[in-house]
């Protein structure tokens, strides 16, 4: 997952390139986001721990697509409000698109999503985007006990 999110970084689309722009360096609200960060099975555009806030920026491919679903559905398990932008929204609304972002980064309140067994989430000790930063590692669904 970590290569993975490595290689999705030294490729972005367009948007996703113009929008972490505006996130990057704590710009939004002073709060830190990531971008392609491995969260469980998935790799997440970009999101910010602090206010459990993941954003994705889709293009084409993402109509009607369940995976998507299946993604969001799991993010939103764990404790996560999704965002999703589609790349020509971003390319042309860029305004718009951060004035959505900015209030769900006030009105979204602060916390570690509690995972399932009670664990929750610790933000990486690793320092600076680009700088070796680690994968989150998030377990999926604990398995019930007989």
């Amino acid at each position: 997952m970590v290569d993975a999110a490595k290689t999705l970084r030294k490729s972005q689309t367009d948007a996703e390139k113009l929008l972490w722009k505006h996130l990057r360096a704590k710009q939004m609200e002073g709060l830190k986001f990531r971008r392609q960060q491995p969260i469980g099975n998935y790799v997440i555009d970009f999101i910010c721990l602090e206010k459990s806030l993941v954003i994705e920026v889709d293009g084409g491919q993402h109509a009607d697509n369940k995976k998507d679903e299946e993604r969001d559905a799991w993010l939103k398990l764990e404790g996560f409000k999704v965002l999703r932008f589609w790349n020509n929204e971003v390319l042309t609304n860029m305004k718009g698109v951060l004035e959505v972002i900015r209030e769900n980064c006030l009105n979204h309140p602060p916390l570690t999503p509690p995972l399932k067994g009670g664990d929750s989430i610790q933000p990486s000790p690793l320092a600076g985007e680009g700088k070796g930063e680690g994968a989150l590692f998030m377990p999926t669904q604990k398995p019930e006990e007989p």
